[in-house]
């Protein structure tokens, strides 16, 4: 009966397994496992440069036309590595992988700049993740090479980047004073792109048409030229980390400037620092004028909710988020109460189009966990604030999260995504879990 299938039909099938019964069933025959050659390359997660190796070892080039999620990491655990060879690894996959869809690269520092050229080929890529795991100290990953990377893709839609440094041709303002921002050098031999030129610096993503969410995090956003760039992309959605070698009011301020380039086609928006300026809270004048979905992260200063929300009450906010650790929830219910507060004192206009607010907890470790006291506590605060968001009319909801180690462990005891498939006629490995 399932020899009988025509293949449409037969990769309908698998397409809707697990991994597990993909395995299982890529054991039936020949043309049963070539069936499931798809559904099991379809997501790759390579966790270190070892995996790389062994992918490209071990693994046909023709297999990679499947991949249409791909996560890798160049981390060599300690060893020391040339940078021209890990990038050759990296792009020998690349270059095979015509469908990929979305990207994630965790990189110890920078890339060798010969990287940028097979990115122009990725039409289909839309979703590219860029995050440095290594000391930045010692291996900064430069912004002249993510942006000519991001330039070269030519569809790309979401564009997230992690602890990525400055540049000293583009910042050399920041050279030997406090607070010692570290600074990428040698980074000048990164050829000018087709697009954006010599001006390879980060405010040069707004000029990239496609691009419709952003995420910076853990990064220096102070180059003023994000207030200059000609904006020729549409963001829907923002989201802007805080430069841990900056102060909180430097942050803001960079923030802040951000936010007013290109604020006018904004949805949504994270907030990491407080929002000072008035301007936002005037409709007739803010930026954000189709703000619909706030976001407040976890390292947000609790003290200052009350007075961002009020300098944002210029935008069409319908949702508002808050973000968490359990040690927090008191504070935090306590502002949001506040908050409430001042909006029925003010009436009508202000936050009118409020809809809901949740607030998201990520829970302490097992080593730290509440006494009873402490989680009474906190089970009150959430409780006075569901029932006044209820007497407003609001909708609300609380949910709780693992902290991060016990989301890596969790997900380390999953396995990883690509799944191994029993070898068939010559023996030669087609899949592999690493």
């Amino acid at each position: 009966m399932w020899s009988t299938l025509p293949t449409e039909m037969r990769l309908a099938v698998v397409e809707n397994l697990d991994s597990g019964d993909v395995k299982n069933l890529s054991q039936v025959d020949r043309d049963t496992y070539t069936a499931c050659l798809p559904s099991a390359f379809k997501n790759v997660k390579l966790g270190n440069l070892r995996a790389l190796q062994s992918f490209v070892d071990n693994v046909p080039r023709s297999y990679c036309r499947y991949i249409h999620l791909l996560s890798l990491c160049t981390e060599s655990n300690g060893r020391n590595t040339d940078q021209r060879s890990v990038t050759e690894i990296v792009i020998s996959i690349l270059a095979a992988s015509p469908c990929l869809e979305e990207l994630v690269l965790n990189t110890g520092g920078s890339l060798h700049h010969s990287i940028i050229s097979c990115f122009e080929h990725l039409s289909r890529l839309e979703r590219l993740s860029i995050h440095n795991s290594g000391p930045e100290e010692l291996k900064p990953l430069s912004e002249r090479l993510v942006v000519a990377i991001a330039a070269s893709v030519p569809n790309l839609k979401r564009l997230s980047l992690d602890r990525v440094s400055r540049s000293l041709i583009h910042a050399p303002e920041l050279r030997g004073v406090p607070p010692y921002v570290p600074l990428v050098s040698g980074d000048d031999n990164i050829p000018d792109h087709p697009l954006l030129g010599a001006d390879l610096y980060l405010p040069s993503l707004l000029r990239l048409h496609t691009l419709r969410q952003l995420i910076i995090r853990d990064t220096h956003l102070g180059d003023p030229r994000w207030a200059t760039v000609p904006v020729n992309c549409k963001l829907q959605v923002v989201d802007l980390g805080s430069c841990f070698h900056e102060n909180e009011n430097f942050n803001s301020a960079c923030i802040q400037r951000i936010m007013g380039a290109v604020g006018r086609t904004v949805d949504e928006f994270s907030l990491t620092t407080a929002v000072s300026d008035a301007v936002f809270a005037k409709p007739s004048v803010t930026p954000l004028q189709r703000l619909r979905k706030l976001h407040i992260s976890p390292f947000f200063p609790v003290d200052s909710v009350v007075d961002t929300m009020s300098n944002l009450a210029g935008s069409p906010i319908e949702s508002l988020s808050m973000q968490c650790y359990e040690d927090d929830v008191v504070d935090v219910c306590a502002a949001l109460e506040d908050f409430l507060t001042i909006r029925v004192e003010r009436g009508a206009g202000f936050y009118e189009k409020l809809a809901r607010i949740d607030v998201a907890i990520t829970a302490n470790d097992a080593s730290s966990p509440l006494d009873p006291d402490e989680d009474a506590e906190c089970k009150k605060a959430e409780q006075r604030l569901q029932e006044l968001c209820r007497d407003l009319c609001l909708a609300s909801r609380f949910s709780k999260t693992l902290p991060s180690s016990a989301a890596s462990r969790l997900a380390r005891s999953t396995g990883f995504v690509v799944t191994r498939l029993p070898t068939l006629g010559d023996g030669r490995v087609r899949s592999m879990t690493l």
